[in-house]
């Protein structure tokens, strides 16, 4: 059993799609009674039932942007704790995916728009959520980009 197919309980997961230096990036909707919003975010959320980490990734990608990715484009991975309640297990993903084209991307339910930005610069935004903002600088970190 590989890390990504964990079956131990946790939250949710969220997935960082790299394309050169730029990352994948969603407009979260603009209603108060969700958290984050009108702040940019990375694909990926709760779990459903028994999934694996990935799986919740995957699925979430899809529902989100209307794309199909494989665990063989995840370039790392790692198991935290959450940032609202560090008692809960959250997973994060990255993935790197050359040559996936704009029109490939299709906004879901969620989310204003999408957009691709500088990952560094995601990692500084004011109006990023937070948690991922921080999550993405210590892969990039790790991942020497």
């Amino acid at each position: 059993m590989t890390t990504f197919d964990v079956v131990r309980p946790f939250d949710g997961a969220k997935i960082a799609i790299l394309r050169g230096d730029d990352v994948l990036t969603l407009l979260r909707d603009d209603c108060p009674d969700i958290p984050y919003p009108n702040q940019w975010d990375l694909p990926g959320g709760g779990r459903e039932g028994v999934e694996t980490p990935f799986a919740t990734a995957a699925r979430e990608l899809f529902e989100e942007l209307s794309i199909k990715i494989e665990l063989s484009r995840v370039i790392y991975h790692v198991e935290e704790n959450g940032h609202s309640n560090p008692e809960t297990k959250v997973h994060f993903f990255v993935a790197r995916w050359e040559e996936l084209a704009d029109q490939d991307v299709r906004l879901g339910d969620e989310g204003q728009c999408w957009a691709w930005m500088p990952a560094r610069d995601f990692t500084t935004r004011s109006d990023a959520v937070i948690s991922l903002r921080q999550r993405l600088t210590r892969a990039l970190d790790a991942l020497g980009l």
